[in-house]
């Protein structure tokens, strides 16, 4: 997506549909399986991508008990196309029991430059600074189109639960589901400490880790007519780089975004989900007010009066899904 504010590139799309509203075609099957999905993703940023998505369903280790009938092995191909960025995703889905699924994947993309925003790039601060008294320095990003390769490799696992499951009932589907993650990211054009932008993010990766955490809950009305499930997220996104003097400008906090979730099912082909998101902001004062890419991160320092975060509006994102099989 495109990220005129640069806040960090949410992983509510891909963890909402292949986990929460993921569609029965692909889960639950006791043969192998397969199924095609168009995605349309588009915010008020303003932001778009559109993604095509095949799953590949495998049973795996089935027993003949509730909790594990379902058990499988769903793989998971994507393309993604945004109009700063191309990229390429697979991820292999174990559920080995109905409550608990272990995922491992990659991504592989790059991108290019435009008025829009960033796809790819450095991020390099404009002159030198002689103290922590200067003013913070403006920031630049320095790439070319398709200059370099963006790759990222992540394990996660994820908890979820149903309450129908444990008492029947139409109306008794209260869903909560968490899945901890741990990634590594890498651009192949950034020596270690450097600072990387990719589809028009804050600015703020480096080589190395980063921890996400995503926590939901929500509720299913299987005989509501059209909007059929509401849930609320967090989400948490922390990077783990250890950077020299990172506590001056607030590297170790982590940014958290909320989300509350609306899902439609418009016919059995087509789904659309709205969410409506904030996210906290790193408190550094007047400098970083109205956005994040104005100045050179690593000069802005992080302020303790008032809290060291802000909590902002984010976007309001769609998700249009449609099963082309």
């Amino acid at each position: 997506m495109i990220h005129k504010k640069g806040p960090y590139t949410a992983g509510f799309v891909f963890f909402i549909v292949s986990l929460i509203f993921i569609p029965a075609s692909v889960s639950g099957e006791d043969e192998f399986s397969t199924a095609t999905y168009l995605e349309l993703q588009v915010s008020s940023e303003p932001a778009v991508k559109l993604v095509l998505n095949q799953f590949f369903t495998v049973p795996f280790l089935q027993g003949s008990g509730p909790l594990t009938s379902g058990n499988n092995i769903t793989t998971l191909l994507s393309a993604e196309l945004s109009p700063v960025s191309i990229n390429g995703i697979a991820e292999v889905n174990w559920t080995p029991v109905a409550f608990f699924v272990f995922s491992g994947g990659g991504l592989a993309g790059s991108g290019w430059n435009m008025p829009l925003g960033y796809g790819i790039g450095l991020n390099r601060p404009e002159g030198e600074r002689a103290s922590a008294d200067d003013p913070p320095r403006a920031s630049r990003i320095h790439g070319n189109a398709f200059d370099g390769l963006i790759w990222n490799a992540w394990g996660a696992g994820t908890l979820q639960f149903d309450l129908g499951a444990v008492i029947p009932g139409d109306w008794n589907h209260v869903l909560f589901q968490t899945r901890q993650e741990f990634r590594y990211a890498a651009y192949t054009q950034a020596r270690r400490g450097e600072s990387w932008v990719f589809e028009n993010d804050s600015r703020a990766n480096q080589n190395g880790w980063v921890y996400r955490a995503t926590y939901v809950i929500g509720y299913y009305m299987p005989r509501s007519p059209v909007l059929n499930t509401i849930a609320f997220m967090a989400e948490l996104h922390k990077p783990l780089y250890d950077t020299p003097g990172g506590y001056f400008w607030g590297e170790n906090l982590g940014r958290w975004i909320f989300s509350g979730l609306f899902n439609f099912s418009i016919n059995p082909r087509l789904n659309a989900l709205l969410a409506i998101q904030m996210h906290t902001r790193r408190n550094h004062g007047n400098w970083n007010f109205n956005s994040d890419s104005t100045y050179f991160y690593r000069d802005l320092q992080l302020q303790q009066k008032g809290g060291q975060r802000r909590v902002v509006f984010h976007r309001m994102a769609v998700l249009m899904t449609y099963k082309l099989r």
